[in-house]
């Protein structure tokens, strides 16, 4: 199998399901500050980034995918954020506060027009580039740019106090990404991501039922115009809603992290349904020992893997702070144990 052949096998739950020859390996992120440091790139050494752009050349990314045995390259483009954003260790940005609070800041929003040809020429590119490697075109739907852009006090505050500003956020930035969607399907790409934060480690931010009202009808209108396999990736726990995306016909569900989920409990319940993706604990890629990550992936594969629905990635990305000897164990132990069995022919 090739390598998006492989990935396309994985997200594919209809019956009769079917295992790819091995088990997938993919990351949805990179920090560029850890690609040079397992690729000796020379240049400044930091994280800091375009969180809505993306790091990568086509060039780059395929050199990267071949050093860990990537089956999938990501490319990024996402709906600005109107939040201030800080630099953390090695200057890498986090969003702080938001800077629409009130509907006279609306004024501030200036999202790029989804149906200009020249947004789209750089992720043309980049698709028409990716060889046997699956093309991954990664954004937000809509729901965590809102957020991010009010701030999440202000956010949940306006929920009662202001809805209607809530709903205009929430519609701005659905709307572009429906009209994206409907692009990136003729652009070259294999798979849709989406990357919307929708849970602390415990439980997700909203009740299901306000979720449900408030968030899942323009889930449902994202969905009527994605025509690629599409994967939604949450940190945290996100089961009590993870039926309602089922019923918007997602192929994977990604990072399912660990100590906020039990994949193995996921696979149980879920996996004849959905494709798995996860969950190598940060924590062992940033602190533990190339033993310990090899031992982790070898369980991951042994219990997620059988009857195909799995693919392998970190527990969120590979961030700058990911120890590259880990890295690379992350790597090795997906070539090691993700060959299926396969019975003796003749």
């Amino acid at each position: 199998m090739t390598s998006r052949e492989r990935v396309l096998a994985a997200l594919e739950r209809r019956e009769p399901v079917r295992e790819p020859d091995r088990v997938p390996y993919l990351e949805i992120g990179i920090d560029r500050a850890l690609a040079q440091r397992l690729l000796r790139w020379i240049g400044p050494r930091t994280q800091r980034a375009n969180l809505e752009g993306n790091p990568y050349t086509p060039q780059e990314a395929a050199e990267l995918a071949r050093h860990l045995g990537l089956d999938a390259l990501p490319y990024v483009l996402r709906a600005p954020v109107y939040a201030r954003k800080v630099e953390g260790l090695d200057g890498r940005l986090f969003y702080a506060e938001g800077r629409i609070r009130r509907r006279s800041d609306l004024a501030l929003m200036d999202l790029p027009d989804p149906e200009d040809d020249s947004l789209y020429a750089e992720a043309r590119s980049f698709a028409a580039a990716k060889g046997d490697y699956a093309a991954c075109f990664v954004t937000r739907a809509g729901i965590f740019p809102t957020m991010l852009s009010m701030g999440m006090e202000a956010f949940c505050a306006a929920i009662y106090d202001d809805r209607d500003l809530v709903v205009e956020l929430l519609d701005r930035y659905f709307d572009w990404c429906v009209a994206v969607a409907r692009r990136v399907a003729g652009l070259g790409f294999d798979v849709f991501i989406t990357t919307d934060d929708l849970a602390f480690k415990t439980a997700p931010y909203f009740f299901p039922q306000l979720f449900r009202e408030l968030v899942m009808p323009r889930y449902r209108r994202l969905a009527e115009v994605v025509t690629l396999p599409w994967i939604v990736h949450s940190d945290g726990n996100i089961l009590p809603l993870l039926e309602d995306f089922l019923s918007l016909g997602i192929a994977g569900i990604h990072p399912l992290e660990k100590g906020a989920v039990d994949i193995r409990a996921v696979k149980r319940d879920w996996g004849r349904k959905v494709c798995l993706l996860g969950n190598v604990d940060l924590n062992l890629l940033g602190a533990g020992t190339p033993a310990e990550v090899e031992e982790e992936v070898r369980l991951l594969i042994r219990d997620l893997a059988p009857g195909g629905g799995y693919i392998l990635t970190s527990g969120n990305s590979l961030a700058g702070y990911c120890v590259p000897e880990n890295v690379e164990a992350l790597a090795a132990a997906a070539r090691k144990y993700g060959p299926y069995a396969r019975p003796p022919q003749g």
